[in-house]
């Protein structure tokens, strides 16, 4: 990020940490894809809130990004057994915030196993988890009853720009990977799994380029609204992934299961748009098949008479290229700064939240100062 671009940046996070200022701070620890210019959205957060520790996914972390945060603030590994057991989110816990309140932004669900443990027996006070991404906002929907607030800002309209440049992105890196092993996409029908906000978009970039595709997903509505953009949509997984010589995944929950792969049809490319734990059951998949690297970020999959190609080790394909989505993700990170406010506050009810409409509006009105020159 050239220096121009830096201070620019650091003046538009000031201005939204002007607006969205809490009348008293809490502690807050950040999961974060740790991209290289996430440090301006870090130190805006740590403005807003005592930052305890920033928690960096494993899978998008930029080394020079992880230093620059390092210097001023606690970066701690974070791996999905961190809070999967009560005992060893609550020690986590306690080591950096005893006694304080304390809000948890999320991106992908990771405080959803023991939300309610850690509500329970914290000594402080858990204000309330905001959660960025589809694929967490239901891993906290989903639970019995939710102890305390949780903010999402996943359907936000704020992220739909995001949304359909993550899905260039995704189209972007597939294509790249594929090129890599001399091959294209031209003549190779693709499948897409999940017709949300994503999927759709990726959808809809593939066949711009002239590539067959075909829909599947669970949810009735979206095969509907699939078929309306004329789309083909399968009848059952199975069948689509015997046809399909490019599968990307992206429903933010387990695309394929172990018993899916072998269906898929050999010389088959395989993507996702996020973590292979969250996206695919490559446990489960018969231990028949050996791995093979097959270029940079290519594994093939082989056993006999059957053979398919996996892009990036399964997890999502366009942080390959940094899954750059341009300024339109300091919206989002601004919504984020918002919701801190929220929390603190104090007066939300245990449930699912969204950021108001005026928030909005006033983080789109700044943005727009900002960055539509």
């Amino acid at each position: 990020m050239e220096s121009f671009e830096r201070a620019r940046l650091d003046a538009y996070f000031a201005k939204i940490a002007a607006q969205f200022a809490p009348t008293e701070q809490a502690a807050s620890f950040l999961v974060t894809h740790l991209l290289p210019e996430r440090a301006g959205f870090v130190r805006a957060v740590a403005s807003l809130s005592r930052l305890r520790a920033v928690l960096p996914k494993p899978k998008s972390i930029s080394p020079s990004a992880q230093r620059e945060v390092e210097q001023s603030f606690p970066v701690d590994a974070l791996t999905r057994e961190l809070f999967a057991e009560t005992d060893t989110a609550l020690d986590y816990v306690e080591s950096r915030a005893a006694g304080e309140p304390v809000a948890l932004l999320d991106v992908g669900g990771y405080f959803a196993p023991t939300l309610t443990d850690l509500h329970g027996r914290f000594s402080g006070r858990i204000a309330g988890v905001i959660e960025d991404t589809e694929n967490g906002h239901r891993r906290y929907e989903h639970l019995d009853k939710l102890p305390c607030p949780v903010i999402s800002v996943a359907r936000s309209p704020l992220k739909d720009p995001e949304d359909f440049l993550v899905g260039q992105s995704v189209v972007f890196s597939t294509e790249a990977v594929i090129r890599g092993r001399g091959d294209i996409l031209h003549g190779r029908p693709a499948l897409v799994i999940g017709f949300g906000k994503l999927g759709s978009s990726i959808a809809r970039l593939l066949h711009a380029k002239g590539v067959q595709v075909t829909v599947f997903d669970i949810d009735p509505v979206r095969r509907t609204q699939a078929l309306s953009q004329g789309f083909a949509v399968a009848r059952d997984r199975e069948g689509a992934l015997t046809g399909a010589g490019l599968v990307l995944c992206a429903t933010g929950a387990v695309s394929l299961h172990g018993e899916d792969f072998p269906h898929l049809r050999n010389g088959a490319y395989v993507a996702t748009v996020t973590s292979s734990e969250d996206e695919l059951d490559l446990a489960g998949l018969p231990n028949v098949y050996t791995r093979t690297m097959v270029g940079d970020h290519m594994t093939r999959y082989q056993t006999t008479g059957h053979y398919f190609y996996l892009a990036n080790s399964g997890n999502a394909v366009n942080f390959l290229h940094g899954a750059s989505v341009g300024p339109f993700i300091f919206l989002v990170q601004a919504e984020i700064l918002a919701g801190i406010r929220m929390l603190t506050r104090g007066d939300l009810d245990p449930g699912m939240h969204e950021v108001s409409a005026a928030d909005r509006a006033a983080v789109a009105a700044t943005w727009l100062s900002y960055f539509n020159r």
